[in-house]
């Protein structure tokens, strides 16, 4: 590619008011069907912001080795998940692709590989919380994968080169749970909203009292914290999305929190603004 093409990549997406970043816990994949909530933060979010022209998605559910992005016409919706109603499997969420914005974030990322992918899609922690905020489908949306070896340092660092998508009229989402132990959940308490363990109550507090006194480096060493955060985060799957937020974030930006609340013991549902 030359200088040119990705000139022409980049005036495909016109500048517009600088757009915020998004960090969505997004919770069981039941949430996609049910009212609840949180389904009403993630509308209350889309309706605070302008229209983005597309939407570039860091999804727990896309964990490689190495980095990819979508780049077809037209993704499919995935079902990565077992054991819930056929209602679940229905859905379909038939929002385009973008191959433009593919490669120019491929570009934007380099030197770093990032693959061009063209036989995964949307996955649940994508499509399931895009949905309310977008049931029209009509904005374009693509993921881009999560290298699992890497440490979450280079996954704040390596976002940072994506700030120039803000300014194209481009929505950065990223979406897993900050507290996220399936091994630990308190099935008696499954849908009781503010339920949670002792260590869940302590890793909410600490990250939030983190998050907004915007001491990142704590959150980015989490490892270092202690007991609370790693059973809060047993792997960083689900916990890395929120390094692609973070690392978007200017000094002078504010950041808040909204969907606040643990659920079922061992899965919070806080999500993060920033901008």
């Amino acid at each position: 590619m030359n200088l040119n093409d990705l000139q022409n990549i980049s005036d495909s997406f016109g500048n517009t008011q600088r757009m915020p970043v998004l960090f969505l816990g997004h919770g069981s994949p039941m949430n996609a069907i049910e009212e609840n909530q949180f389904v009403q933060g993630f509308r209350k979010a889309a309706q605070e912001i302008q229209k983005p022209h597309a939407i570039l998605c860091i999804s727990a559910h896309w964990y490689t080795r190495g980095t990819f992005v979508t780049a077809m016409d037209m993704p499919r919706t995935i079902h990565d998940f077992g054991g819930f109603p056929k209602a679940l499997f229905d859905v379909q969420y038939p929002a385009p692709g973008s191959p433009e914005l593919a490669e120019e974030t491929v570009e934007l990322l380099a030197p770093t590989l990032v693959e061009e992918d063209h036989n995964w899609g949307l996955d649940h922690g994508a499509w399931s919380v895009i949905k309310h905020m977008y049931p029209e489908a009509d904005i374009p949306v693509i993921q881009l994968s999560i290298d699992y070896t890497k440490p979450p340092q280079y996954h704040f660092d390596l976002a940072q080169r994506l700030n120039k998508l803000r300014e194209k009229g481009i929505l950065i989402i990223g979406s897993g749970n900050i507290v996220h132990n399936l091994r630990l959940i308190d099935w008696k308490n499954i849908d009781t909203v503010g339920a949670g363990w002792d260590w869940a109550v302590e890793a909410r507090e600490k990250t939030n009292n983190w998050l907004l006194d915007g001491n990142f480096r704590n959150i980015i060493d989490y490892q270092k914290q202690g007991t609370f955060l790693q059973y809060a985060v047993p792997t960083p799957d689900h916990y890395l999305p929120l390094m692609y937020t973070l690392g978007l974030k200017d000094q002078a930006e504010s950041l808040s929190l909204f969907n606040d609340e643990l659920i079922g013991g061992s899965l919070s549902m806080t999500s993060v603004r920033i901008g």
